[in-house]
């Protein structure tokens, strides 16, 4: 009598719930943590690239892959926090993470294009997209995951974004093929391709977080 009152009571049931809470909330912090560690990796190799090439195609992708490793510091706030409420709110702090991304790509990839100066060290700068496939590609697999096992909205957008990221990284490998061909102005053209496409992402997420941010697993709150 007393198991069942310790196991079926209302204070057992309380106390699961308390648990799973947790649970979620480490779980959270761990995938976050775990993809920033990789993007904040892949950033670094490819501003060590960047400064010997100069390629525009490189600097949008660095850019980019350095606001999407800062998108950690909300996401990992609302899971300590525990607040469904702050998980939207990261996931908005995400949409807009990207759309200024895209826009910082954009202007350096007109002014390389008024400005021309091709890009240095192809072979560097081809590794460097390597790079930045490779991991942008293991972020997203982290971070989609994690986002469809925890019922996160902003997770799984984060983890949608970095998916495609690591496709527009090999758009920088395509950018040392192209120069080396003789098509120098292909770089600032491919930079202004690669913000095209983090745009087309910034409306994908914002589909995600604001269609599916209603509550965990697109249940209402």
């Amino acid at each position: 009598m007393t198991t069942g009152a310790r196991h079926g009571g209302g204070h057992g049931h309380s106390h699961g719930l308390v648990d799973e809470s947790v649970k979620r909330s480490r779980a959270g912090v761990r995938a976050v943590l775990v993809a920033l560690a990789v993007l904040g990796l892949t950033a670094v190799a490819q501003t060590a690239v960047f400064a010997l090439s100069g390629s525009v195609a490189l600097l949008a992708d660095l850019i980019h892959n350095f606001g999407d490793a800062l998108t950690a510091v909300p996401l990992g706030a609302a899971f300590l926090l525990r607040s469904e409420r702050a998980e939207r709110g990261a996931g908005l702090f995400v949409v807009a993470a990207i759309f200024v991304s895209a826009c910082v790509a954009g202007v350096e990839a007109v002014l390389r294009l008024i400005r021309q100066a091709p890009p240095d060290h192809l072979w560097a700068l081809a590794a460097a997209g390597a790079v930045g496939y490779a991991g942008n590609f293991a972020a997203a697999r982290v971070r989609t995951r994690a986002g469809e096992r925890l019922g996160s909205p902003a997770l799984v957008a984060d983890g949608h974004h970095a998916r495609a990221d690591a496709y527009v990284s090999l758009a920088v490998i395509a950018s040392a093929a192209v120069v080396a061909v003789g098509l120098p102005v292909a770089d600032p053209l491919i930079g202004l391709a690669i913000t095209l496409v983090i745009l087309r992402i910034t409306w994908q997420s914002w589909g995600t977080v604001h269609g599916r941010g209603r509550g965990h697993g697109g249940h209402p709150a």
